[in-house]
């Protein structure tokens, strides 16, 4: 281990822990120190390059699963599920498990930045990922504790019409029964604390109200207003969306 501050060294050991890898794990602790700093400690050793190398693991990784755990699908269903299971959203709430964002060096004003939480810690879980593989080039230090998330999440995926891209089946559903878009209104309401209700979003069609949601970011509350209205219009008996 080259990590020269103890208190960093017991923090990395801490994290390892949480995600269940063994104490006497082959793994390249400078680069995970690398994976666990924000470019806002330092321009030039961060995890950008980590992340970079993270993007294509945690792909791949996902892509094994898929094909391991339901092999008779198409191609285009893997791509499908993929696509949702690699976003930032699913992603940073995997992150949000480890408590990811208590090793993360980053400075106070980014960590004050609430509405780039989600794309911040969906970026350090990449760079994570991009430390465990290159420590030892194979998936051996990933897949044990992503694994069981990545089945979880891509069976509920499996099981949800709208692949939980809601804005998009909303957004098919009212163009092809009233050829308009549907209307989103956002409010900031919890400005000051923050966290996973800071944004309400409304989602209105033809001056009717469908759903409301809130969320971390203005996305995130849209995409809850969305799912509202999606899984009420299904509830309703109206048309497939």
């Amino acid at each position: 281990m080259t990590i020269t501050d103890p208190r960093r060294q017991k923090q990395l050991q801490k994290f390892l822990q949480k995600l269940g890898l063994p104490e006497q794990v082959t793994l390249n602790w400078s680069l995970l120190d690398l994976a666990l700093t924000h470019p806002s400690i330092s321009a030039e050793a961060n995890y950008e390059q980590l992340e970079f190398v993270g993007d294509a693991v945690v792909r791949l990784a996902t892509s094994e699963l898929l094909l391991e755990t339901y092999p008779d699908s198409g191609v285009g269903e893997f791509a499908a599920i993929r696509s949702v299971l690699v976003s930032d959203r699913i992603l940073a709430q995997i992150a949000r498990t480890y408590g990811l964002e208590r090793y993360l060096l980053v400075s106070n004003s980014a960590a004050h930045d609430s509405a780039g939480e989600t794309s911040r810690l969906a970026d350090a879980l990449e760079a994570v990922l991009g430390a465990l593989y290159l420590s030892t080039h194979t998936l051996e230090l990933v897949r044990p504790w992503l694994d069981p998330h990545m089945e979880q999440l891509a069976a509920e995926i499996r099981k949800d019409p709208a692949r939980q891209n809601y804005k998009d089946a909303l957004q098919e559903w009212t163009q092809a029964n009233y050829k308009i878009l549907p209307d989103y209104r956002i409010r900031e309401t919890n400005p000051v604390h923050g966290g996973a209700h800071r944004f309400t979003a409304e989602v209105w069609l033809q001056n009717r109200r469908l759903g409301e949601g809130t969320g971390r970011s203005k996305k995130a509350a849209e995409q809850a207003a969305a799912k509202q209205a999606f899984w009420g219009i299904r509830e309703q008996g109206a048309e497939e969306v």
